[in-house]
């Protein structure tokens, strides 16, 4: 088998990893199942650039059931859980993923799974698809669906879409509502402050948070913030979403005003330089930051790096910059996403509802005949993962008689 991952040792206790995020993925294992029985991806090579976790593992072997042969590497250099690699690896999963990859390695791994000519893409943060649409162009003709997981590369999805750039049907399953309304605002919340804590193990109790982006991901971090004691600050430019954070209680100012006030800074924005190079002379000594977003721009490290007189890495994850005059800050997982830098990322019951919609969404790409571009699933798909989900939990919900769907669907009766 060709695969390229850390150490196969760790493969027994990725296999655990692997059994542990199964019993919490439910409506995922009911999607596996049917698809064990249908084959509706027989043929088809995918090609995924996810974060290569216990969740993902489970989302390969649902692919593998449903008739498909997959090829898989990271989507961020620090992401990637070393033993279930080994694990996806030792199942014969074509696997080229390790943490702590180096630019070039990433890219070298990336370009792995092109070489398996695949004819349809799993991608997060867009760049497998990127690299296709700008130096695997050949690959194109061949590739009949793409799916892409998280806010940051729909964002890069829609500049491509203005451009007329898209050059095979790519499904945005991050704006399914079984996605963003609960991986982005549930999972991000809770992963993140896991993986500050993992880095720091700072009080968060009393601590004033600055929450810069007030999205979904935004809006979940400032609630767990909260949870446990913090006061909240929100930076936002949107006039909507800071008037929301407003309303949910949470001081909203610019970030001029709150550099000064913050003792632990996290970034979910999805843009560069959220936090620029002028902003960390304003800091207070001993401030935190941290970066959830999907790619290491929103802190610039650069700029931090050019102003510290001196760096140490003081715990793992966690390194230690001293600027002039003395004044210490501390940058958790090397501005990457710190809730897989630093900790596992998002729980598998949420990622269950993720990895359902990209089944699917593959699924429904490769029964219907989509025209290049952006595309979205339909409602309907994302009311199925719901169910699922439901009945993964136990609950039962109950349903619209005929008279009340009638009056749903008619203009006609009134007061």
């Amino acid at each position: 088998m060709d695969y390229s991952v850390k150490d196969m040792k760790l493969a027994s206790q990725g296999a655990m990893q692997l059994e542990w995020a199964e019993a919490q993925m439910g409506a995922l294992l009911d999607v596996r199942k049917r698809f064990a029985k249908e084959k509706p991806l027989k043929g088809q090579r995918v090609g995924m650039a996810l974060h290569v976790t216990k969740e993902t593992g489970i989302l390969v072997r649902t692919l593998i059931a449903g008739g498909a042969k997959v090829a898989i590497t990271g989507c961020n250099p620090l992401s990637t859980q070393d033993d279930v690699a080994a694990a996806l690896a030792d199942e014969g999963v074509h696997v080229y993923a390790k943490k702590g990859e180096t630019r070039e390695e990433y890219y070298e791994y990336l370009n792995k799974v092109l070489d398996f000519s695949p004819t349809a893409t799993i991608d997060d943060g867009l760049d497998l698809v990127t690299e296709i649409h700008t130096k695997r162009t050949g690959l194109v003709g061949d590739i009949k669906v793409g799916t892409e997981e998280t806010t940051t590369g729909v964002i890069r999805l829609r500049a491509m879409e203005r451009d007329k750039a898209i050059k095979y049907p790519v499904i945005a399953v991050n704006d399914n509502k079984t996605k963003h309304l609960f991986d982005n605002y549930y999972g991000t919340g809770q992963s993140t402050v896991d993986g500050i804590l993992r880095a720091t193990n700072v009080l968060f109790a009393g601590k004033n948070v600055v929450v810069m982006g007030y999205g979904d991901c935004g809006k979940g971090v400032a609630s767990r913030a909260r949870g446990l004691g913090s006061n909240i600050i929100v930076v936002e430019v949107d006039p909507v979403r800071a008037l929301q954070a407003k309303m949910d209680g949470y001081w909203v100012m610019t970030l001029e005003h709150a550099l000064p006030l913050g003792d632990i800074f996290i970034t979910v924005t999805g843009n560069k330089h959220a936090i620029p190079k002028a902003a960390f002379r304003k800091m207070k000594n001993g401030a935190i930051l941290a970066n959830s977003g999907h790619f290491d721009v929103e802190i610039d490290v650069k700029g931090l790096e050019e102003l510290a007189v001196s760096k140490r890495r003081l715990r793992w994850q966690l390194d230690e910059y001293t600027l002039k005059g003395g004044k210490k800050l501390y940058l958790c997982a090397e501005g990457r996403l710190v809730n897989l830098g630093a900790a596992e990322g998002h729980p598998s019951t949420v990622m269950s509802l993720s990895f359902c919609g990209q089944a699917l969404a593959l699924e429904y790409g490769l029964r219907h005949d989509l025209k290049p571009g952006l595309h979205v699933l339909p409602d309907s798909i994302d009311m199925e993962i719901a169910r699922l989900q439901l009945r993964a939990m136990g609950i039962r919900t109950g349903s619209l008689t005929k008279e009340q769907e009638a009056y749903l669907n008619s203009w006609k009766e009134g007061t």
